[in-house]
């Protein structure tokens, strides 16, 4: 069987879907309107935000000003490093997104303290299967 690169997500458009995405939810607006307001369904933006479909330029703008942003923002910086992509890893979204409703600082820093050091031993745990938050199993109660 062979690999057809035209079924390959490009990084860079996960990483900007991902950008629109966190831009969206920051100021609490459905796929819906921002479809509405960007003249598209909202099945595009959802493939947009996972990054299968590639925005034009127009259509990025367009989405920028309903998100009250600059297309540049949306793109991000021309050169792409592993960090500038974080968000577009799977189950990178889920998590800021449970983190932003935790309302303690206190308890945000404990959490924050935690994924750190996971991610400090992280070679130590081996690779996590993890291809999104809906897959996550929460271990059994004892």
């Amino acid at each position: 069987m062979t690999h057809d690169p035209s079924t390959t997500i490009d990084p860079i458009d996960l990483a900007i879907g991902a950008r629109i995405r966190s831009r969206r939810e920051a100021l609490r607006i459905t796929q819906a309107q921002l479809a509405a307001g960007s003249a598209v369904t909202f099945q595009q933006i959802q493939k947009y935000e996972r990054g299968v479909n590639r925005v034009s330029a127009a259509r990025l703008l367009q989405i920028a000003a309903v998100l009250k942003t600059t297309g540049a923002d949306l793109l991000g910086e021309l050169e792409t490093h592993a960090d500038d992509l974080a968000l577009a890893t799977p189950g990178a979204m889920a998590l800021l997104t449970a983190f932003r409703r935790i309302e303690t600082t206190e308890i945000r820093h404990a959490v924050l303290a935690i994924v750190q050091s996971l991610a400090a031993d992280a070679p130590a745990l081996g690779r996590i299967p993890f291809d999104d938050a809906r897959s996550f199993q929460r271990p059994a109660a004892h």
